[in-house]
């Protein structure tokens, strides 16, 4: 090979990104990522042993207490696959379980797997999320943007056989192709979240405006925003896959009332409920009224300060999910779906003031470690 395709090689964009990567910053929040996971799982199975009374022997077993809820769901779904009979498990979307199936031709082992595609999108997210963050930002933002994300109170789910932590690593990787224009890129990673996770619809009007402010900045038009239109490709495949497991690809709709009596409704609704649920004994008062009802009043106030603080990108992400989560009957999961809502932590991590940054540090993990202890006893946590 020449010496000139040996340039051209070197110096194509996907190749050059990939290049990049390894810099000090990147060891770092990949050091933080691992460190968080391990402090965390050695810190569940202790929990547990003092909490519950009982040992916790062995590695396997100690992994075994985050297979809870619906991580139980997904990995039934990676060894099973789909069913018409199953009228839960129809209601999650197939990118997650597929690739747990994947990983358990490696591993042969479901668990494992899970925790390993968690594991790994969980280091992309720490990697995309610095650089994303870094386009507007000074490194110390992004660091501190990465470091409030690990923190954050329900950040076990972006460790766990959960879809979370691949979501967001598709939804990140999705936008900062966009601002960095690899728009087709954008459009590939973006149909990917949206085969992950319902709300991965909220990305076509989030790349919109991107293209839109693209647009107003650069006075011309770029015919590589139309690649947004591959977005929908995701959803299409879920639909796919009810037809040919039901015969009926808009199964799914039937199911949502079946299982969650949830229709849409005015934000005010569920938030009424939420207060609601205060009448209720102490521990689901906390837990299914309080925090749900903190959550959602955290998301709305970034939501509201996002579109004074951060880029037009950010701030569209956040407003579609926050009515996308919150035009519902009742609240369910907001503390765990505020995960997967980026912007928060990037707001957190604005203000340079230490006293900040100390206490929203303590708040997070100290909640972190409540839930989790929470979670790993099998009792309800988002």
């Amino acid at each position: 090979m020449s010496n000139g395709a040996l340039t051209r090689i070197r110096n194509h964009p996907a190749v050059a990104f990939l290049r990049s990567f390894g810099t000090r910053s990147d060891w770092v929040v990949v050091g933080w990522s691992l460190t968080t996971k391990l402090a965390l799982f050695v810190f569940a199975a202790k929990a547990f042993q003092v909490l519950q009374n009982q040992r916790v022997t062995g590695v396997y077993e100690a992994l075994s207490l985050w297979n809870r809820w619906d991580s139980l769901h997904f990995l039934q779904l990676a060894e099973f696959g789909y069913s018409g009979s199953d009228v839960l498990k129809s209601w999650f979307y197939p990118f997650f379980p597929w690739s747990v199936r994947f990983a358990a031709f490696f591993t042969r082992d479901f668990l494992i797997a899970g925790l390993l595609v968690s594991g790994i999108a969980g280091v992309a997210i720490a990697l995309l999320f610095r650089r994303l963050v870094e386009l507007d930002h000074s490194r110390a933002v992004a660091l501190r943007s990465v470091w409030f994300l690990l923190i954050f109170p329900t950040a076990h789910f972006l460790h766990i056989a959960y879809s979370e932590a691949l979501f967001l690593a598709f939804v990140i990787g999705s936008i900062y192709a966009a601002r960095t224009n690899r728009w087709l890129i954008a459009g590939l990673v973006g149909a990917l979240a949206f085969a992950t996770r319902p709300n991965g619809i909220v990305l076509i009007p989030t790349l919109g405006v991107e293209a839109i402010h693209q647009l107003y900045s650069r006075r011309r038009w770029d015919w590589r925003w139309l690649w947004i239109a591959i977005v929908p490709a995701g959803f299409g495949i879920y639909l796919l896959l009810n037809w040919k497991v039901t015969g009926d690809p808009f199964w799914f709709l039937s199911n949502r009332q079946k299982l969650f009596a949830m229709h849409f409704d005015w934000p005010w609704v569920g938030i009424w409920g939420a207060i609601g649920n205060f009448r209720r004994g102490p521990s689901d008062a906390e837990m299914v009224g309080a925090q749900e009802l903190y959550f959602t009043l955290l998301m709305l106030i970034c939501t509201i300060v996002s579109w004074f603080k951060l880029r037009p990108v950010h701030a569209t992400w956040i407003t579609a999910n926050y009515l996308l989560l919150t035009c519902v009957s009742f609240l369910a999961s907001m503390p765990r779906y505020a995960i997967t809502l980026y912007p928060i932590v990037m707001l957190f991590a604005l203000p340079a003031n230490r006293v900040w940054r100390g206490s929203l540090t303590m708040l997070s993990i100290l909640f972190l470690t409540l839930f989790v202890s929470v979670f790993v006893r099998g009792w309800w946590a988002f």
